[in-house]
């Protein structure tokens, strides 16, 4: 400083006196956070906490600002981290002048993440230490450094982030299954890990199952559920026809498992697609205790399947709609065209009625087809009928009808079965030897292919056979039962026991899922 420079100490006047100027002391906050719920990792977490919350308070130059923490939460993407976000609001905010932190991956493990948070806050001076690798954001050095630091973080994290597929993948191939069984309704784990079944759990899955083979639509089922205040697997009260239609899906319920079904794309994003084909899947036969018997789940694979592709006329071209609203619905078919009966609201000359008519009759007129329309209360009292017809059947005859059918429909495909089963253990040994000595397996994979859907075909033979005598069962049961015959129409009956009524011009022809067919006449 020159001789003719004198230096005049910045002091504060109240009146007379002088008074020093106070620094204002830093507001400094923490971050911790821990990515797995793990004991072993809540005590690092807690360890964090306290750690910071005692090292801020011993520094005489800085104020408490807070202790940010995500607890559980994956550090390679933001968005879900609420302490993250609530930390980056308040520094925004003006109510944080610093923030420490263990470590660049404790941080982030982001690249891009890191270096965008790190410079949003520079803008504010607000400086970010991490501790781990001694490093302050608003030194001349800090961003370059933090850069190289961030970027091998980020390897850190794809590298374990392979390691866990891996470490799957060798899961799979030893038919290990790993579900999260919180949110999967129907079964717990025992105390080893084990899935068993949830009762009262399960008693919703057989609901499930049981109201759509008796013709309830996705809908149908989940309105009913939520009537009933029934929670989902995610415990709560808002079902999804999504959520049934998984369920109805779900091959673990009939006691089986396949592994990858989806993949992670991005470990960044946490982003996961359907696997098609990009990485192997595993399937576990008997992996848990089934909820649903095997030939059920398959019938109402086969069902869906139907509904799906519903299509009727004498060859099959028209594409229809299922529907569940009325128990008469999609089960009425005209023997003139091959197409359903669909319920109308008429009024024909003043004089209105329910009536069911033919669909290409009403879409084409009665020169595609001139088949009779029909009243509502005729269709019912048919029903009405033949079950009644039924009902005054000797013991007898119900019981040859249930054993004839038991004959006539003995399960002749089990050899058959067996020998594909045969066939396909062989293909499979083949192919996990191609795999592990990466040589193309393409067209054997194409070849099990058609093999597991020949098998499937038998699945599905055997499991309507089952269904039907079950069906037979059922209707002897229940005509062995009832105390006296119907006085009205029952939809819940009609849904329950008869599969089809072909209308005729002078009669009607009630088929039942038994297999037994009743005339009334009209």
């Amino acid at each position: 400083m020159n001789e003719n420079v004198t230096l005049i100490p910045a002091r504060r006047r109240a009146g007379n006196r002088i008074i020093k100027e106070e620094k204002p002391k830093h507001r400094v906050a923490a971050y911790c956070r821990v990515s797995t719920d793990s004991d072993e990792q809540a005590g690092s977490y807690e360890m964090q906490v306290n750690h910071y919350t005692e090292y801020i308070e011993r520094n005489k130059e800085w104020e408490p600002a807070g202790i940010y923490t995500d607890d559980g939460i994956s550090g390679t993407n933001t968005k879900k981290r609420e302490g993250f976000n609530g930390m980056i609001e308040d520094c925004m905010a003006g109510k944080i002048d610093m923030v420490i932190t263990k470590s660049i991956s404790r941080f982030a493990r982001n690249t891009i993440d890191c270096l965008k948070y790190v410079r949003q806050l520079k803008e504010k001076n607000i400086a970010i230490i991490f501790e781990k690798e001694n490093i302050n954001t608003l030194e001349a050095n800090g961003e370059l450094l933090l850069t190289i630091m961030a970027s091998l973080a980020q390897q850190e994290s794809a590298s374990l982030s392979q390691n866990v597929k891996l470490g799957l993948q060798f899961r799979y191939q030893e038919g290990k299954v790993q579900i999260n069984h919180e949110h999967f309704l129907g079964y717990t784990k025992d105390e080893e890990g084990n899935l068993i079944i949830d009762e009262e759990e399960a008693k919703v899955v057989r609901r499930i199952y049981r109201e759509y083979l008796e013709g309830a639509s996705f809908r149908d089922i989940a309105e009913g559920l939520e009537r009933d205040r029934i929670k989902t697997g995610g415990k709560r009260y808002k079902w999804h026809l999504s959520t049934v239609q998984g369920i109805l899906r779900n091959e673990k319920y009939m006691g089986d498992a396949l592994l990858q079904k989806t993949i992670t794309t991005d470990f960044i994003e946490k982003t996961r697609i359907k696997n098609d084909g990009t990485v192997p899947q595993y399937y576990v036969k008997d992996s848990q205790e089934a909820i649903i018997p095997r030939d059920v789940y398959m019938q109402v694979q086969e069902e869906m399947v139907r509904r799906a592709n519903m299509t009727s006329g004498i060859e099959g071209k028209r594409k229809r709609v299922y529907s569940s609203k009325y128990a008469l619905s999609s089960i009425c078919t005209c023997t003139k065209c091959g197409d359903i009966y669909r319920r109308i609201a008429w009024n024909n000359r003043g004089k209105k009625s329910t009536v069911w008519r033919c669909c290409t009759r009403v879409e084409q007129g009665p020169k595609a087809c001139d088949a009779p329309t029909v009243t509502e209360e005729e269709l019912q009292q048919a029903t009405v009928n033949a079950i009644n017809q039924l009902v005054h059947c000797p013991d007898s005859m119900i019981q040859t009808l249930k054993e004839n059918i038991e004959i006539a429909m003995v399960d002749d495909n089990s050899g058959e079965m067996e020998k594909l089963n045969a066939i396909m253990l062989e293909k499979q040994k083949e192919l996990v030897n191609l795999a592990h000595a990466k040589k193309d397996y393409g067209l054997l994979a194409d070849e099990i292919d058609i093999l597991r859907n020949k098998k499937q075909e038998l699945l599905v033979k055997r499991a309507e056979t089952e269904g039907v005598k079950k069906k037979v069962t059922e209707l002897a049961d229940f005509l062995q039962g009832v105390p006296q015959e119907l006085a009205e129409y029952d939809e819940l009956m009609v849904r329950k026991y008869i599969d089809q009524i072909k209308i005729y011009e002078d009669h009607f022809t009630v088929c039942f899922k038994a297999k037994v067919e009743i005339d009334i006449q009209r």
